[in-house]
């Protein structure tokens, strides 16, 4: 699924294309897309139409945009596949564009959907912490690329877990953003391995995780994110190359590329971790 970086690479696309225009129309073709609007399509459809795009928003992975309709958001679930494209209204449609919105400057935005497991809905705007963000994104936690983000405020929330540093770094309630690639190229920039328990961590040592999360962060939105395959894009269909730059992650039997000892893989909630054991050695089992 796609993480911050891959995340705030589509927002930025839709700031530059979409805000400051109105919406005209509305065609929804598929109803999974809008499942998360209990009103249903039409009134989905109905709502939008004559909106002013205000700005694109985002907190983690979680995506939104705001209108001159006050205190109301349109928030968009990417899924696994879930794309947000900006096109022109005549250009062909894509097999799984099951969302148009037609713009008055002659475009669409299209949210394209091979696997359906994203969506659009409407949501109230309600403030937390001075901030306001939909309805429900409001447990989600600042991430790292946050100008209002604490981290030292984080450092202990980190350091109060009695679990797994990674199933932490994982905790979008905690630090959001993370997902389970970005959870190991940070994890090995710090020399820890996933395993260790993050109350048995010191301040300093969180500290430089934090600060090796939001260098991996900024270097991926840099290379645009990472594409494993056609389905992470930016809005102009392109994709991004941070994958070339992966560590650990995806790489197993592979040299490390700080000492050379083969990455492991290991499995890890029902997906993968990898590592270097040499460079991130397990904790010993008490």
């Amino acid at each position: 699924m796609p993480e911050l970086p891959e995340v705030e690479v589509v927002r930025r696309g839709v700031a530059e294309h979409v805000v400051g225009r109105v919406i005209e129309s509305v065609a929804i073709t598929h109803p999974r897309s809008v499942r998360r609007h209990l009103e249903g399509s039409a009134d989905l459809a109905a709502r939008l139409t004559g909106w002013k795009v205000e700005s694109a928003e985002r907190r983690g992975k979680y995506l939104w945009l705001t209108f001159d309709e006050p205190d109301t958001a349109l928030v968009v679930h990417l899924g696994m596949s879930g794309q947000l494209l900006v096109q022109p209204a005549d250009a062909p449609l894509e097999k799984h564009a099951h969302i148009r919105a037609t713009l008055n400057d002659g475009t669409q935005l299209r949210f394209v959907d091979q696997r359906t497991f994203g969506g659009w809905a409407l949501a109230p705007l309600v403030e937390v912490d001075g901030t306001l963000v939909p309805e429900p994104v409001a447990h989600i936690a600042r991430d790292p690329l946050d100008p209002r983000f604490d981290a030292e405020s984080v450092v202990t929330a980190v350091r109060a877990k009695q679990t797994e540093i990674k199933r932490v770094l994982l905790d979008q309630s905690v630090i959001s953003g993370i997902g389970n690639i970005y959870a190991d190229e940070s994890l090995w920039r710090a020399k820890l391995h996933g395993s260790r328990i993050a109350a048995g961590l010191s301040r300093p040592a969180v500290r430089g995780l934090l600060a090796d999360v939001g260098a991996v962060m900024g270097e991926a939105l840099t290379a645009g994110g990472t594409s494993f395959d056609a389905l992470y894009v930016n809005v102009n269909g392109q994709s991004g190359y941070f994958e070339r730059s992966l560590a650990v992650y995806g790489r197993e039997d592979e040299p490390c590329r700080r000492c050379g000892a083969p990455v492991q893989r290991e499995k890890f909630m029902n997906r993968s971790s990898y590592s270097c054991p040499r460079c991130q050695p397990k904790p010993r089992r008490r």
